[in-house]
């Protein structure tokens, strides 16, 4: 209602005058206006019922406010699979704390791997976030080394992430890639990293443990093939305080299966356990340990990522070293059955060194073919010997060192190692100029030092054996069986004449000497009349000899007054002196 309303409903409700019959003045508004009643208008009454949505508002609002500022962003894990992982169950855990939920799963474009989004939790998620966090599914494993994971038997499978301690400047990551077994190091556990080169992997894998003195000190945590393809590449973590131990002297070994040892003290049997022979195992000790090692072993701990060599044994590990080999080459007639490659090479029972490659050759200029060998020698197991050879050769640490020693006479020769096996090594020494060949087989150059080589010890017997044989063909066997033949004719016909004429001959003067023995035995007998006059002889002998002691006994008497009185032959007896 406007202003110019109102004058004309007051004087409708006045009982004014209709329109037309109002008097008006001038200005057109009426002489007589009543003031207007004003009315309040209805007000609205608040009821207690409101209460109830409010609340209900207020409590979701508040628990709206405690999940945003709760919430953390989301994060995209990447698997090759999703077996257990759930929207809205599997949790995200550190260190056994739950850190964050899996909000979805699906599948990924490229149809090879899931993806997994997680729900982390504002607390924690900036280093959560960092580019070397690691994420990984929690389930039950069984493996040589123990079980793990048993608790996900009652709760379910969960993801679990290891991330740095320290907040990186780095911008946050919010897609990952989920490991396919759990990291073997994780984040702050204190120790150190080493590097193991060696040949092959044999049966170490990620996970096997490395002992110290038969202790669990650390384990494999990553392996790979090295850039030139000749070597693997290992990781070890050795924990702490036992990575001091790792000096730069030490020496580790391959120390999986059984290392058994037959010599002339009987079977060495060594290992490290049920798990290092299934599970495969690396072992260290210090290089003072070798019974070889002369120096003073080093006590400073190596320094993170040191490379170390893997030895195939713990023999081998802990052997003197060899210093850089020195190829030689030798070229052998004969048969080299039983020679291997990787067999010994001795001097004078000396291993110095071993067979690197064994190849069949042909010699055009004699049409005959030969075995070439060649081997490297480590100038270190010479022993006080090499520093000589340095000197004597200018200083000169090459293929030189060993000119003079072939110079003066070195040779190779094939030699048995075991009778049984018939494995042979070759064995260095020194031989008689007129033992070593003129001749070499081959017409190409060596590719090394070329050592000559002699006959060995079998080739030799062979050789002895083939020059009996020889003899003996040259022999007249023929005849010497026809003269035989002839000889033993001769002799069954003598034998023959032996048994018919001697025989009988003989059996009748054997049957004479029987009857004369009879009468000579007769003759003698204690009743003969010989034995009477025998004994009556005896007795008149027994009388001259009793007569003859006298006669002894009386000129002994005359002996003895002799010799006190020998004056007595001219004077005669003294005479009697009374006193």
């Amino acid at each position: 209602m406007t202003e110019s309303d109102l004058p004309r409903a007051a004087t409708r409700e006045a009982g004014a005058p209709q329109a037309g019959s109002l008097e008006t003045g001038g200005s057109g508004i009426p002489d007589e206006v009543q003031t207007p009643r004003m009315r309040p208008g209805r007000t609205i009454h608040w009821s207690w019922v409101w209460l109830v949505p409010l609340l209900a508002l207020a409590v979701g609002l508040s628990l709206l406010a405690s999940v945003w500022v709760r919430s953390g962003p989301v994060i995209t894990i990447s698997f090759s699979s999703a077996a257990g992982i759930e929207a809205g169950q599997t949790k995200l855990r550190y260190r056994n704390v739950v850190v964050g939920e899996v909000s979805a799963v699906r599948v990924a474009p490229d149809r090879e791997h899931v993806l997994v989004d997680v729900q982390l939790q504002r607390e924690g998620a900036e280093y959560i976030t960092q580019k070397d966090a690691k994420f990984w599914v929690v389930e039950p494993r069984v493996s040589i080394s123990g079980v793990t994971g048993l608790d996900t038997l009652i709760s379910g499978v969960y993801l679990s992430v290891d991330a740095p301690l320290a907040l990186s400047d780095s911008a946050p990551v919010h897609h990952f890639t989920g490991l396919k077994y759990p990291p073997e190091v994780i984040s702050g556990q204190q120790g150190t990293r080493f590097v193991l080169v060696s040949n092959t992997l044999g049966s170490l894998r990620v996970g096997a443990r490395v002992f110290y003195r038969r202790i669990d000190v650390g384990r494999v945590v990553a392996y790979d093939m090295a850039d030139d393809g000749q070597s693997v590449r290992l990781q070890i973590f050795v924990e702490a305080p036992y990575d001091a131990y790792v000096t730069s002297d030490s020496r580790f070994w391959n120390d999986s299966g059984i290392d058994m040892t037959i010599s002339a003290n009987g079977v060495e049997l060594r290992t490290s356990g049920l798990s290092a022979i299934l599970d495969g195992g690396i072992s260290f000790a210090p290089a003072d340990e070798a019974t070889t090692f002369d120096g003073v072993a080093s006590r400073v701990p190596a320094r993170p990522g040191t490379e170390f060599t893997l030895f195939e044994t713990r023999k081998k590990a802990l052997a003197e070293p060899d210093g850089i080999p020195l190829p030689i080459e030798m070229r052998f007639a004969q048969s080299v059955r039983g020679l291997q490659v990787g067999a010994g090479v001795e001097f004078r029972g000396m291993p110095i060194g071993e067979v690197l490659d064994i190849d069949l050759e042909y010699d055009a200029r004699h049409r005959r073919f030969y075995t070439r060998v060649r081997a490297n020698l480590y100038p270190m197991r010479f022993g006080q010997l090499y520093p000589k050879l340095v000197k004597a050769a200018g200083n000169a640490k090459s293929d030189s060192l060993i000119d003079p020693l072939v110079e003066n006479g070195l040779c190779a020769q094939l030699k048995t190692a075991n009778l049984l096996t018939g494995i042979q090594y070759v064995s260095l020494s020194f031989c008689q100029k007129d033992e070593i060949p003129a001749e070499i087989p081959g017409d190409e150059p060596p590719m090394a030092t070329l050592v000559p080589t002699i006959p060995g010890e079998f080739d030799r017997l062979q050789q002895q054996i083939g020059s009996i044989v020889t003899k003996l063909d040259a022999l007249p066997l023929e005849d010497i069986g026809r003269n035989l033949s002839d000889s033993l004719a001769s002799l069954n016909g003598l034998l023959g004449t032996v048994d018919t004429k001697l025989v009988p001959e003989l059996s009748g003067t054997l049957g004479a000497a029987r009857r004369s023995l009879d009468k000579v035995g007769g003759a003698l007998g204690p009743d003969a009349p010989i034995m009477g006059s025998l004994h009556t002889t005896m007795g008149s002998l027994q009388a001259t000899m009793q007569q003859v002691g006298q006669a002894a006994r009386a000129l002994r008497v005359l002996a003895d007054l002799l010799q006190a009185h020998p004056e007595s032959l001219l004077r005669g007896l003294p005479s009697d002196t009374l006193r």
